[in-house]
């Protein structure tokens, strides 16, 4: 058997807006080559929350700080390619932990101590992220079957420089692994989803994916047909070169039983964007509209959809952000807002409510060479409630640290 080992450039997908080239060791034997790529980040963080008592006006300020993963976790890549018939074959196998401890006990890792109880914390497991084979050709598209990044709001995550960053909400880092960047604040989070996907051939700038993917319990205990998921882009070069986007989600959830707990219904939602470049200028808007697809403030697909009697969360947001690069380091703000209404059910909240989340971040993102960037962020946050019976919160976070990419 004869290994060779070389070092060639390869874009990871939810690594495409890196500043930074990823590369891979690749192996090649007979007609199949396996190529290993990957990530590890870490940043020192600190966070000062600030909360409001709607009802009496009394606030109170905590600050905090970690040292942690950013929206990334450590992450890495087997991908094993070949041809066979005229095919295009692909499998891809990722595994992603992260660096965070929530051990009361200095020294012992998360799930070993848990919280001081002595119990095995369920996110101490390894996330597989990317679990999935696909095949196909330049003239007819390709097949995925398995688990990776869904097609709903795939662009805007790619998109949003905070990906290699820290953003906001960064007390999830515990026992998550990961911050959740500008989730919950313009967009809602793709996820990684077990699905079959066609995906069409590029026509002059046009490609197409559409897919069924594993549904969700969100109302009743009955799912009949699986979820489906679409998106359309459109890419172009020249002196701006840019791409626009569309994408949609729907599901269906019912009861197995009469007269049911909660009344079953279709979740939908739609989506449309685009980025455009001028020279080193780039510039990204971003729009969605859900109903019963759910928190959308939490950043999740399908939790907190309804209040159980079949009223739909009504959800929307935007996003807009804008970088310029100088030399290896790229100077950027965005903004995204977030807001859901009606249908969730809160503690003393009647079923009307409102929740909104907006956050701004200003980020510097240094290429020291072609594997690391140095990043620094401040990330400013504000959740409000409607209903007078809840919290105000205002968040701000500043976080520096890097990354490398192999």
């Amino acid at each position: 058997m004869k290994n060779t080992a070389t070092m060639r450039p390869l874009i990871l997908a939810l690594l495409a807006c890196s500043a930074g080239t990823s590369h891979a060791v690749s192996f090649t034997q007979n007609d199949v080559t396996l190529d290993i790529n990957g990530t590890i980040n870490g940043f020192y963080v600190v966070r000062e929350a600030k909360s409001i008592n709607k009802a009496t006006g009394a606030s109170t300020t905590t600050t905090n700080s970690a040292l942690t993963n950013g929206l990334l976790p450590g992450w890495i890549n087997f991908v094993a390619t070949t041809q066979a018939k005229g095919q295009d074959i692909k499998a891809h196998i990722s595994f992603a932990p992260g660096i965070n401890n929530n051990s009361q006990v200095v020294g012992l890792p998360i799930g070993n101590n848990a919280g001081g109880a002595g119990t095995t914390n369920p996110y101490s497991q390894i996330d597989t992220r990317n679990v999935y084979f696909s095949f196909g050709n330049s003239s007819w598209g390709s097949l995925k079957f398995g688990r990776d990044i869904g097609l709903f709001g795939q662009n805007v995550i790619l998109s949003d420089m905070t990906l290699i960053g820290v953003g906001g909400t960064s007390n999830a880092g515990i026992p998550y692994n990961t911050t959740f960047g500008m989730i919950g604040h313009g967009y809602m989070y793709t996820g990684f989803q077990p699905q079959i996907t066609y995906t069409t051939p590029t026509w002059g700038g046009f490609q197409a994916a559409a897919g069924i993917f594993q549904p969700s319990k969100f109302a009743g205990d009955e799912t009949k047909t699986p979820g489906f998921q679409a998106k359309v882009d459109y890419d172009w070069k020249g002196n701006a070169p840019g791409k626009v986007w569309s994408g949609v989600v729907t599901q269906t959830s019912s009861c197995s039983v009469s007269p049911c707990a909660t009344k079953e219904y279709t979740a939908t939602g739609f989506e449309l964007g685009g980025k455009v470049g001028f020279g080193n200028f780039e510039a990204v808007a971003y729009g969605f509209t859900g109903s019963g697809l759910g928190l959308s403030t939490v950043g999740a697909q399908f939790f907190g959809g309804s209040n159980g009697a079949g009223n739909k969360t009504q959800s929307q947001g935007y996003f807009l952000q804008a970088t310029y690069k100088l030399g290896d380091t790229k100077f950027g703000v965005n903004y995204g807002e977030n807001k859901d209404r009606d249908g969730f059910a809160l503690t003393g909240a009647s079923a009307l409510n409102e929740i909104k989340n907006r956050a701004f971040t200003v980020g510097v993102y240094h290429s020291l060479n072609k594997f690391i960037t140095l990043v620094g962020e401040f990330n400013d946050e504000q959740v409000t409630n409607v209903n007078d019976t809840h919290f105000d919160n205002k968040n701000r976070t500043f976080s520096v640290g890097g990354l490398i990419f192999f």
